[in-house]
């Protein structure tokens, strides 16, 4: 049997680092372009697609399209990842279900479109697709209709798909008399954007786009599987995942792997792993960071529940975590629940085989109450000004914190219960986080609060 090289063994250690970041651009950016995300970007990816490839194909078991114009990276999932929704968004704010059925339907039209296409002849393809969906359908004079076919419209443009050569897709949305835009399609572009493992019209059940292991998986299938939650989540605990994948995990060699390939730094823990990314180019949400103020308050609101668990964890209540497994098979099951039945072929149909996963040892988290966190986040605000939360939050201390907390759940580090959260390990490594408030520049006189004369 012959034994499986080591990853990027044909790299050159002195192009290693090249190499590594173009595996980070690849596994980060849903499609690379001449434009996207930057020029450049896709010359140095195109370097070493023959080598990105193998080693994708390999290890992870996924695909790599790369020709001269886009490179996109075509993954098997095994879970549904809630994270990917930060794909579908525009200006930081996922695609809500009408963006999401109308990104669909338009994509679907430009089947039958030529290279070319206006606005006008767009929406009149779309409009009868649309309303044949039941609680969908279009209305030209619906403000909030017509600004979800603009995010969409947008963000086809942005990912290369579309290429505004006249008009304006903005005049139009402002309603500037006959306004139009004119679009020409890029094909090779919109079939890769969607591009699931099977025919999504024999597919009876969201799952049967994961990708599925035989109920005795090998060891090499087994690494693959903990290989993709590395690369995919943010910190693996064991907790989280099945006992041969655990094992997997702790023993050296599949984080040590994919550690090689991306340049990440192996951080081991008794509750889990993770990949550290010193450089903070490898996360669609960097954290912790000087950016927004939901940012800055996730950090502090941390350091406020490592505080509490330092001070009183005795009276704190510890309660199950959740099982991962059934939190999938319920979200399997309310995306299953908004499944058309109408138009499957049942001798076609493909349904995923009923494997029950291997339960994972139960392990309980502290809770920290709702009131407690409110109380925080209030806290917070007399202590830095209400002000340093920037306009938006600045009245709104319950809204930043919903923020905050969605931040840290799709980051693993807080896990939502009813009457509050659960602390996962991972918290506890941003314990010592502080607040930094910009500062005067030391000039060597006291701050008197006085202004100077003549101002």
């Amino acid at each position: 049997m012959s034994r499986r090289r080591r990853p990027a063994q044909r790299i050159d250690p002195a192009d290693l680092g090249a190499y590594q970041q173009a595996m980070r651009r690849v596994l980060t950016c849903d499609i690379i372009t001449r434009d996207r995300p930057r020029p450049g970007v896709l010359a140095n990816v195109l370097r070493w697609a023959d080598e990105l490839s193998e080693d994708l194909r390999e290890l992870f078991g996924h695909t790599l399209i790369a020709t001269t114009e886009h490179v996109r990276l075509v993954r098997a999932p095994d879970t549904l990842d809630p994270t990917q929704r930060q794909v579908f968004a525009r200006a930081g704010r996922p695609f809500d279900r009408r963006r999401l059925a109308y990104l669909c339907l338009l994509l679907a039209s430009f089947q039958r479109s030529q290279v070319e296409v206006s606005l006008a002849d767009l929406i009149r393809h779309f409009t009868p697709s649309a309303n044949a969906v039941g609680g969908l359908g279009y209305d030209p004079t619906d403000g909030t209709h017509k600004a979800a076919l603009v995010d969409v419209c947008s963000w086809l443009v942005d990912h290369g798909a579309l290429h505004v050569s006249d008009g304006s897709l903005e005049a139009w949305a402002g309603g500037h008399g006959q306004a139009d835009a004119l679009f020409d399609i890029d094909h090779e572009v919109c079939e890769v954007l969607f591009r699931p493992v099977r025919p999504v019209q024999h597919v009876t059940g969201v799952t049967g786009l994961l990708v599925h292991h035989p109920d005795e998986p090998t060891r090499e299938q087994t690494a693959r599987r903990a290989r993709r939650l590395l690369v995919e989540h943010p910190v693996v605990h064991y907790a989280d995942v099945t006992p041969d994948v655990a094992d997997a995990l702790r023993a050296p060699g599949v984080a040590e792997e994919v550690a090689r390939l991306t340049g990440l730094t192996v951080e081991r823990r008794a509750e889990g792993v993770l990949l550290a990314d010193p450089g903070g180019l490898f996360t669609d949400r960097p954290f912790p960071g000087r950016g927004s103020a939901v940012n800055r308050t996730a950090g502090l609101l941390l350091a406020k529940i490592a505080d509490r668990m330092e001070t009183a964890r005795a009276a704190l209540t510890h309660l199950p975590l959740p099982a991962a497994p059934d939190a999938h098979a319920e979200l399997a099951a309310r995306i299953d629940s908004a499944l058309p039945r109408e138009g499957v072929v049942g001798a076609l149909a493909w349904t995923p085989p009923a494997t029950a996963a291997a339960a994972p040892e139960p392990a309980t988290a502290p809770l920290i109450e709702q009131g407690r966190l409110e109380a925080m986040v209030e806290d917070l605000f007399a202590e830095f000004g209400a002000a340093s939360f920037t306009a938006a939050w600045q009245r709104d201390p319950r809204g930043l914190l919903d923020a905050a907390l969605e931040l840290l759940t799709d980051l693993s580090l807080l896990r939502p219960v009813p009457g509050g959260v659960l602390v996962l390990p991972a918290a506890l490594r941003y314990r010592n986080i502080q607040g930094a408030l910009p500062q005067r520049p030391d000039t060597g006189m006291l701050p008197l609060g006085l202004e100077p004369e003549g101002t």
